[in-house]
């Protein structure tokens, strides 16, 4: 019997559009009725989370930042955090802004970029469609660097590093490689969201790779909530489409990767539900209850 299914957002839940659709949410909620805890387990700040957590009735806990933190949301507080410290961002700005690549620094409530591009762009245009409190907040600084280091208290959750070059965004990752004390997320495909431009239907795509501090992965912070509802590793389900939900999905009594899948992804789950497209989420939650 499964006790806690985590199922990651962006190519998982949601589809390309950014939307959780209405048969997900029924299968979320038929799940949790039958006493599985459903936790989302993504690498978005609290408040783009919160809104989603509370549109399919999930109201205990959520993974951020790709595990740099978990939230309780009954106590409507931080339970567990490991972030990235100011130095570190900075000496990544500074990197990115000498080799001109795209990136933005995401806290635990915002995403800080200098443009309107790549993921950024794709929340600018899903927050078009929600109120203004269900939004991802998103700040468009002039210059990043000056910006973060004027800042107090911030907990940097993560950068995400993007271009639609390969040969440049390679040429990146391998200077990233040789900082001390982060975890660089190992991407080698294309990024592909889709955007409603009137009745078009425009397709971002990047390259794209996410800097956290050392040890943060969605499955560390499992293990936290595994641990504190006395959970075993064989009693979870975990879901995911990515790199980022790699481990989770090794390590979980079930990994389920999405029809769409990175190949690295598919060759270690245990099972290829359907696509995000194909409500693959509400496939498999169908089969597990």
């Amino acid at each position: 019997m499964y006790k806690l299914i985590a199922i990651d957002l962006d190519g998982t839940m949601l589809n390309g559009y950014g939307v959780v659709t209405e048969n997900t949410k029924k299968q979320i909620k038929r799940t949790i009725e039958k006493g599985i805890d459903v936790i989302i387990a993504s690498g978005r700040p609290i408040d783009s989370i919160k809104t989603i957590a509370n549109e399919i009735g999930s109201t205990k806990y959520f993974i951020a930042g790709n595990g740099a933190l978990i939230y309780d949301i009954q106590k409507n507080e931080i339970l567990y955090e490991n972030y990235l410290n100011k130095e570190k961002v900075l000496e990544i700005i500074k990197m990115c802004e000498e080799n001109s690549i795209s990136y933005n620094v995401y806290t635990d409530k915002t995403i800080i970029s200098t443009a309107l591009k790549y993921n950024v762009l794709y929340y600018y245009k899903e927050n078009l469609k929600k109120a203004e409190d269900k939004q991802t907040h998103i700040n468009i600084v002039e210059n990043m660097y000056e910006y973060i280091n004027k800042m107090q208290e911030e907990k940097f959750l993560k950068i995400t590093i993007c271009d639609e070059n390969k040969s440049v965004f390679q040429s990146i990752i391998k200077k990233l490689n040789q900082i001390e004390n982060i975890e660089v997320l190992d991407v080698s495909h294309m990024s592909r969201k889709l955007i409603q431009q009137g009745t078009e239907e425009i397709p971002i795509e990047y390259y794209y790779t996410e800097i956290s501090a050392k040890n943060v992965d969605k499955w560390y912070a499992l293990e936290f909530l595994m641990s504190k509802l006395n959970i075993k590793k064989e009693e979870i389900v975990a879901i995911g489409d990515n790199i980022n939900d790699k481990k989770m999905i090794e390590e979980a009594g079930l990994g389920v990767a999405m029809g769409q899948s990175n190949p690295t992804i598919k060759e270690i789950a245990n099972y290829i539900t359907d696509s995000n497209e194909q409500e693959g989420v509400a496939t498999i939650l169908e089969k597990i209850h």
